[in-house]
């Protein structure tokens, strides 16, 4: 699915250079590189403040212990989506409350949001998902009405762009709220029309997992900011809860990125664009030789956003829904990998029926969790290979009985 190997060979002296430079300071944690990493991300978001932090999960976690979120408020969220995204909430003694998702995005339906709302809810998680900005125009207009939280979570999407509409810009005009969007959840609207995402809301989160569009090797993850005194809350949180050594000022945790991750994120960082166009690439051939089956389902791209392709997913078209596992299985007999993200969304999994307490259904998730069906795409591809892979594919699915 992913070709780690060869992406490593053509930086090799890079990233060989960065880690031994770890390795002969000896600084393993809070090492010189983690600060640069911190402002050269900064730099290409185009955010005020980066930082880093263990992991993904990690990430969405602190945002929300950042926000005072209490026990019993309502986080509103997608039910197709990793279940990290819950997972911090319920771990908080927050409440998760599961939205559906559009059908060929895949991300949260924007209009199914407002009528989920209540007096406990807090805040939004948007979850841009494969690799495209969710409707981050409806997202921050719900939140501006109804003064909720916004945070992003970005681990799939790290370089993608939103164009905000000008109506955007006329709510900020008109906005009356105070200028820190950390003492009022929304009032701090986008300033810019173009905005890398996880800079739009509140708090943007990222993951650095060795497969995402720019991974570490090992865990590692970040939240982003434009809000100073947020910055400052998060960064003490990450480390304890202190800003001086032991002097703990909040309940924090221990969630560091280590300074070898942050030398192969600094080795790696410069060439995130490339890798970027390199993924469009392989997706613009898939959608050539795909997208006129009729039993395949190409994704669809959000004209508002770029799309950064963390993960090529189609849709297989039958009415009979063992198929897409039939296929997959097939495909696997042929030296072919293929995955399915997510075969069961979150109202489904045992750990969050509780949370659907009124059996609530999802039917766009439910479809999707039978359908979809993602397909290998990296930075190394040829179109020799993604050639193979669609032939080997639709000779599949002709001989599947669709």
């Amino acid at each position: 699915m992913v070709d780690l190997k060869s992406q490593y060979i053509k930086i090799k002296a890079e990233v060989d250079a960065g880690i031994q430079e770890v390795i002969n300071n000896t600084q393993f944690i809070k090492g010189p590189q983690i600060k640069v990493f911190e402002e050269n991300l900064a730099t290409y978001l185009n955010v005020k403040h980066v930082i880093a932090c263990a992991n993904g999960t990690d990430a969405l976690q602190i945002a929300m212990m950042a926000l005072d979120l209490k026990p019993g408020d309502e986080i509103i969220l997608p039910v197709f989506t990793y279940v990290a995204t819950a997972e911090v909430i319920a771990l908080l003694g927050l409440t998760p409350v599961m939205i559906d998702v559009e059908p060929d995005t895949f991300c949260i339906d924007t209009n199914k949001i407002e009528q989920k709302i209540t007096s406990k809810t807090k805040a939004i998680v948007p979850v841009h998902l494969f690799g495209q900005c969710t409707n981050m125009d409806e997202i921050m207009r719900l939140a501006h009405k109804h003064n909720l939280y916004v945070i992003e979570d970005t681990a799939q999407a790290l370089g993608a762009t939103y164009e905000m509409s000008t109506e955007r810009e006329e709510m900020r005009e008109r906005s009356s709220s105070p200028i820190s969007q950390f003492t009022s959840p929304i009032s701090h609207l986008p300033t810019l029309k173009s905005q890398k995402a996880g800079t739009i809301g509140n708090i943007g989160t990222t993951s650095f997992f060795p497969s995402k569009n720019l991974g570490c090797y090992g865990d590692g993850g970040a939240l982003f900011t434009n809000e100073d005194e947020l910055a400052k809350k998060i960064r003490m949180i990450c480390n304890h809860g202190q800003s001086v050594q032991y002097v703990h000022d909040l309940i924090g945790v221990n969630s560091r990125l280590d300074s070898i991750q942050a030398a192969v994120l600094n080795a790696k960082l410069p060439h995130l664009k490339s890798y970027e166009i390199a993924r469009n690439e392989a997706a613009n051939w898939y959608d050539e030789l795909l997208g006129n089956h009729p039993n395949i389902i190409i994704p669809k791209r959000n004209p508002k956003s770029t799309h950064v392709f963390h993960q090529y997913t189609i849709q297989i078209r039958s009415p009979k829904f063992e198929i897409r596992n039939l296929i997959k299985e097939e495909m696997q007999k042929r030296g072919i990998p293929t995955m399915v993200y997510y075969p069961i969304s979150l109202h489904q999994q045992n750990a969050f029926k509780a949370f659907n307490s009124l059996n609530e259904d999802f039917p766009v998730s439910d479809n999707l969790c039978q359908t979809v069906l993602s397909l290998p795409i990296h930075t190394e591809m040829t179109k020799k290979v993604v050639e193979y892979i669609c032939k080997n594919l639709i000779e599949v699915i002709e001989k599947s009985n669709l």
